[in-house]
C-alpha cells in the first residue's frame, strides 16, 4: 500500500489529539515515543518468506487505549500510515492487528481460508449480544443466516415499508418548527426504536421507550475501560441492560410462538428452511436483542449524518428535495425510492464520511498470510472501514463532500471491490441493509418535503466515536417549514 499525501497528514492531524486528555497534562511526541514499544508482534515462520507487522505498544499500562476511545479510526490511520496496511497496536488491555487497504480487507472479510473468526467480537459484546447472527461462525452462521433471510424477502420488507412510513409520516410532522433547541438525534432514534417495535415486534408507538437506555448501555459497556461489573460502572450497566432485554423478550415468546403474525417476532418463531431447520427460544431472544439494537442505532446514526451534510450543503438539500417532492402527499414503495438517484448519491457520500459500524472485528483461528504479513493464532484482527473510505489512493479530496464521486464517469467507490464498504462484506455482510436503507431514505423523504433543514454558521458536527457513534450536543437542527 502506497503511503500517501493524504495518509501523511492523518499523522499530524491526529497525532495532537490522540495524547492529550484533560487532567493528564500534556503527553508530547517524544515523551510518549521514549516508552513505546515498537517492533514485530511475532516472527514469522523460517521458510514462510512472510513477512513480521511492524506497530507500537503505546503508552505503560495505558496502551493505546485513550486514542483508541477518542478516534479509533484517526488512531487507525495513524499508525498504518507508520507502518504499513498490516500493523498492531495495544488498546483495552488486548493486543489487535488493524488491517487498512482495499487488498487486507478483501483478504480479512472474504475469509477465503477460514482463519478469520467471529470470535473478536466477543471481547467487545459477547457479554451484552450473546449469539446475535454477526457473533457466530462458519457453518452455525450460514445456518442461523439462512433461517433469517425468510425475515427479510422482499415480500417482507414491502410489508415493513408500509408499517415503517406510517410511524414516520406521523411523527416527522410532529417535530417542532423553527426551534433552533431541536435536537435531531435522539428525536431519529426515539422513532427508529418505535418503528422497530412496530415492525420486529408488531407492538406500538412508543411501548418500549424504556429499552432505549437497556440498548444503549449494552452498547456502550463494550468499550469500557473496566471491564468487570463494578456497580456503578459501564461494564455492570450494560449486564443489567442485557438482562432486562433478555427479560423482555423471553416473556413475549410464548404468545408470539401461538401466532403467525407479520412482525419480524414471529417470523423468527416460525421461520423454517426447505430442510426443517428452525431457531430455538434461546436462539429467537438473542436474535431479537441483536436485530432491535442494529436496527435502531445504525439508522440513526446515518441518517443524522446524512441530515448534518444536507444542511451544510443548501444546493444538495435543494437537489435531493426537488427529486422527492413528488412523494410528499403519497405512500413510499420500494420502487419509487429506488428512484431517488440523488439521495442515493448523498447517502452513500454521508455514510463514507462518517461511517456507521467503525470496526468490524475478527479472531485468528490458525496462523495466516494476511498480504504478505505473518498473524498468529488467536490474535484479535480489526477493519475500521472508515480508514478504507478516506483513503486518498481511492478518493479524490477524500475528507470533502463530493456525492458526485460515486455516480458516472467517476464511480470512485470502484477503485477497489474494498474501498467502500458501509455494511461490512464477505460471508457477514449486514443482512439488514435493504431494511435499513429503506428506513433511512422514507425518514429523509418524509423530512426534506416538509422542511429546510438549517444550522447556524460554523457549526460542525461532533461524534462520541467510543462505540456506535453518537453527536453528545444531540445534533441541533432547525426545521423550517415550507
Amino acid at each position: 500500500m502506497t503511503i500517501t499525501t493524504e495518509m501523511r497528514r492523518a499523522i499530524h492531524r491526529y497525532r495532537p489529539t490522540l495524547y492529550n486528555f484533560p487532567g493528564m497534562g500534556r503527553l508530547t511526541d517524544i515523551s510518549i515515543k521514549r516508552h513505546w514499544r515498537q517492533g514485530a508482534l511475532a516472527e514469522p515462520p523460517p521458510g514462510s518468506g512472510l513477512k513480521a507487522m511492524h506497530g507500537d505498544a503505546g503508552a505503560p499500562g495505558l496502551g493505546m487505549t485513550l486514542g483508541f476511545l477518542r478516534d479509533a479510526q484517526g488512531y487507525a490511520e495513524e499508525i498504518i500510515a507508520l507502518h504499513g496496511p498490516v500493523t498492531w497496536s495495544r488498546s483495552l488491555g488486548s493486543t489487535m492487528v488493524l488491517a487498512g487497504g482495499g487488498d487486507a480487507t478483501q483478504a480479512v472479510l472474504t475469509n477465503k481460508d477460514k482463519a478469520y473468526s467471529q470470535d473478536g467480537w466477543a471481547f467487545f459484546i459477547k457479554a451484552f449480544f450473546n449469539r446475535g447472527l454477526m457473533l457466530l461462525d462458519f457453518a452455525e452462521h450460514l445456518q442461523h443466516r439462512r433461517i433469517m433471510q425468510h425475515a427479510f424477502t422482499r415480500e417482507r420488507l414491502v410489508g415493513y415499508l408500509e408499517g415503517m412510513d406510517d410511524v414516520i409520516t406521523g411523527r416527522v410532522p410532529s417535530w417542532p418548527a423553527n426551534d433552533p433547541s431541536f435536537q435531531l438525534y435522539p428525536a431519529i432514534k426515539e422513532m427508529s426504536l418505535d418503528v422497530a417495535t412496530v415492525l420486529f415486534m408488531a407492538g406500538e408507538v412508543g411501548e418500549n421507550a424504556s429499552l432505549v437506555s437497556a440498548f444503549t448501555d449494552a452498547v456502550h459497556a463494550g468499550s469500557a475501560i473496566v471491564r468487570y461489573p463494578v456497580p456503578g460502572l459501564s461494564w455492570s450497566r450494560g449486564l443489567a441492560g442485557r438482562r432486562e432485554l433478555e427479560t423482555y423478550f423471553r416473556a413475549q415468546l410464548p404468545a408470539k410462538r401461538a401466532t403467525d403474525g407479520a412482525d419480524l417476532f414471529a417470523a423468527l418463531c416460525h421461520a423454517r428452511t426447505d430442510e426443517g431447520e428452525t431457531f430455538s427460544d434461546d436462539d429467537i431472544v438473542n436474535h431479537m436483542i441483536f436485530l432491535m439494537m442494529a436496527a435502531h442505532d445504525t439508522s440513526s446514526i446515518t441518517t443524522t449524518a446524512v441530515a448534518y451534510y444536507l444542511a451544510k450543503n443548501p444546493e444538495w438539500q435543494q437537489r435531493v428535495r426537488l427529486e422527492c417532492m413528488h412523494l410528499r402527499d403519497r405512500p413510499v414503495d420500494i420502487d419509487s425510492l429506488g428512484e431517488l438517484a440523488s439521495l442515493d448519491l448523498v447517502i452513500n457520500e454521508s455514510i463514507r464520511l462518517e461511517s456507521p459500524v467503525p470496526a468490524l472485528v475478527r479472531r485468528t483461528v490458525k496462523d495466516t498470510d494476511l498480504v504478505g504479513y505473518f498473524v498468529p493464532a488467536g490474535t484479535m484482527v480489526a477493519v475500521l472501514p472508515g480508514v478504507n473510505h478516506r483513503m486518498g489512493e481511492y478518493w479524490t479530496d477524500p475528507d470533502t463532500f463530493d456525492p458526485e464521486r460515486f455516480a458516472a464517469p467517476r464511480h470512485e467507490d470502484k477503485a477497489h471491490r474494498y474501498a467502500y464498504l458501509p455494511f461490512g462484506g464477505g460471508a457477514h455482510k449486514c443482512i439488514g441493509m435493504h431494511f435499513g436503507t429503506l428506513e433511512v431514505k422514507t425518514i429523509l423523504v418524509r423530512l426534506l418535503t416538509r422542511y429546510e433543514l438549517e444550522v447556524p454558521d460554523g457549526y460542525e458536527l461532533r461524534w462520541d466515536k467510543s462505540a456506535l457513534w453518537f453527536p453528545p450536543d444531540g445534533f441541533p437542527l432547525t426545521l423550517r417549514p415550507l
